[in-house]
């Protein structure tokens, strides 16, 4: 996915330089609306004793973000989306269930410059909050449940000016999500989620 941005990226930054710069001052808001992939880490961990390796599937949502500008190009963003859902896979076993999970994340960023390409770097703390979890194929029948995450977030993106209030945002966030694990209210251990989540957004500037 991202290097399908980088050709709109480029295209963007030289289209942009004659356009009025993007200003993000002290006390202004933005709002942006994109799409973004949650895609876990390849190593997800092992339960019930490092005998079961676990798999969780990535998945595409709508986002939305809103960031308030407390001092020139410093601001605090909130990040919300419609639930994420991943198929939950043991290896050996295939599918063996499912959840959505909300994970909103509060960060501090920082904007650098006031041109029309502006780079921001950005950290801050998720809380995710798994829910609808269900079983399938070798624990069909089973309870699931997966207990909620607090963790730390890490942000960088690039905004690219596009009209006069606008910018076409592509970014990464990597969000360190670990969730204890119970079927049948036995504790099964932890699986490592901590995905990189990427994609693009509409940024508005008011």
């Amino acid at each position: 996915m991202i290097r399908r941005f980088a050709p709109l990226a480029i295209a963007l930054a030289f289209g942009g330089l004659a356009a009025p710069a993007f200003a993000q001052d002290a006390g202004q808001w933005t709002f942006s609306v994109g799409a973004h992939q949650v895609n876990p880490k390849s190593d997800n961990g092992s339960l019930a004793g490092n005998t079961l390796d676990v798999e969780v599937g990535s998945n595409v949502r709508p986002t939305v973000t809103a960031e308030y500008f407390v001092r020139d190009n410093l601001g605090i963003e909130v990040l919300a989306a419609l639930p994420f859902q991943h198929d939950i896979d043991i290896k050996g076993l295939g599918k063996v269930g499912s959840t959505k999970h909300l994970p909103p994340v509060v960060s501090l960023q920082y904007h650098f410059g006031k041109g029309n390409v502006k780079p921001f770097v950005g950290a801050g703390i998720n809380y995710t909050y798994f829910f609808s979890e269900s079983t399938s194929g070798a624990l069909a029948g089973n309870k699931l449940n997966l207990d909620n995450s607090w963790g730390l977030a890490a942000h960088a993106g690039i905004d690219f000016k596009v009209g006069d209030k606008g910018a076409i945002r592509v970014d990464a966030r990597w969000i360190d999500i670990d969730t204890d694990v119970s079927l049948n209210g036995t504790n099964l251990g932890t699986v490592n989620v901590d995905p990189l989540v990427y994609g693009a957004a509409y940024v508005f500037n008011f």
